[in-house]
């Protein structure tokens, strides 16, 4: 590989960013390819991949490199010599690389990698929870899918095209996919390309989303002419997703604390089609009151600790504490205890996370239903999604039926 000095100088930018200032990797990452023009495909390719591998393996990086955050801009340089030795690139003659000592480098990542949190980069009380909450073996197996490359995957919009149609629109442009078995509706992406840039994207065709998230939508079963609330809409992937289910047809509530979001899915709704969607901003419980027993559907898609997409944000294993994880707890039963009164009886509710942890997901569940608020409730249906065992994020879903 022939090593260009502007991209890797905008590595270094990215990293800085990630690791000593706390940016969400995906952002910056956004950011920082807008700054040239003149990049190819393969250029914009050479930095995501290089900054999210360094991010991905942070601790075994920082551990071979003897550093520790905040990071000098030397010691950033240090993270890419590693990467590079690792990868079994070829160093540049570059004075930055000058005393690299490879055979230091292989030795420690031969020797850390005998330790599990090193080898896989993941800190420890995440991984003291994981085996507590998950047998060891699962942990270790899901551990490792976590902290793979992410692919792109595509949801077909139905509201605009068919499978068929999307595939040869952007086979037009040069992107090749193919369908995933299994997913309706979902197309991999065989080379990472710019596809904010295609007619297919600007037509509203198609969303990037991952092929386990685009199980949650269909586990509600939205019917035409339902009226359903989505309760913590953010920038509306699953809103847009439900909306096609529906056929635009019927009414879908969009809801969320962040009016930046919804100004964000309403782009996307104009541009994917979807024309049943309204959002609301949640502005206190009367938000709430108004739409009691309303609902034919309600998904809470809830925050959670993002463990199961670590592929795609490999940052959030540095960020997230246990402080956190704590508060994040009591906010999912709290949603489920208020957005729940929204559903008609006879509706059905789905609680969603991008977490596989128990405590975030079966515990809730149990939690809920021996609640007075939940003795109203069975659940119909639960599934946890493993990355070890199809490739893609990890997801947990339960289905809940309101009882007359």
């Amino acid at each position: 590989m022939r090593f260009h000095r502007n991209l890797v100088l905008a590595c270094i930018e990215a990293l800085h960013l990630i690791i000593n200032q706390r940016k969400y990797a995906d952002k910056v990452i956004e950011s920082v390819l807008k700054k040239d023009k003149r990049w190819g495909a393969r250029d914009r390719a050479f930095i995501a991949q290089t900054v999210y591998d360094i991010v991905r393996n942070q601790r075994m990086y920082l551990h071979i490199a003897g550093v520790k955050t905040p990071l000098h801009t030397t010691e950033i340089w240090r993270l890419i010599s590693i990467w590079i030795v690792l990868n079994n690139f070829e160093l540049p003659e570059w004075k930055e690389f000058e005393k690299t000592p490879v055979r230091r480098i292989r030795g420690r990542y031969y020797e850390n990698s005998k330790s599990f949190v090193y080898k896989e980069s993941i800190p420890d009380w995440i991984d003291q929870i994981g085996r507590t909450q998950l047998n060891p073996e699962l942990w270790e197996k899901e551990v490792h899918a976590l902290n793979q490359p992410a692919e792109v995957v595509l949801r077909v919009n139905t509201l605009k095209c068919t499978e068929k149609e999307l595939i040869n629109d952007l086979k037009k442009d040069g992107i090749l996919t193919e369908r995933i078995s299994a997913y309706p509706g979902a197309l991999i992406v065989k080379e990472r390309s710019n596809l904010f840039k295609t007619n297919a994207f600007k037509n509203g065709y198609f969303e990037i989303q991952d092929a386990n998230s685009q199980l949650v939508a269909p586990f509600l079963e939205v019917q035409k002419g339902h009226r359903v609330i989505d309760c913590c809409a953010g920038a509306g992937g699953k809103s847009l997703h439900l909306a096609a289910l529906m056929q635009n047809k019927g009414q879908l509530i969009a809801m969320d604390i962040f009016p930046y979001k919804l100004n964000e899915l309403k782009k996307r709704a104009k541009r994917a089609g979807a024309f049943n969607i309204e959002t609301r901003l949640i502005e206190g419980k009367k938000s709430i009151k108004k739409l009691r027993q309303s609902a034919d559907r309600v998904l809470i898609d809830a925050p959670c600790s993002g463990l199961g997409v670590l592929k795609r944000n490999p940052d959030a294993k540095w960020k997230l504490q246990p402080k956190h994880l704590d508060k994040l707890k009591e906010t999912q039963q709290q949603l489920l205890q208020e957005y729940s009164a929204m559903l008609k009886p006879g509706g059905k509710l789905v609680y969603a996370t991008c977490s596989i942890l128990p405590q975030e997901n079966e515990k809730q569940v149990e939690t809920f239903l021996k609640s007075p608020v939940g003795e109203s409730f069975i659940c119909t249906e639960k599934k946890t999604l493993y990355a070890h065992k199809n490739g893609y994020d990890g997801f947990f879903m339960a289905q809940f039926e309101h009882q007359t």
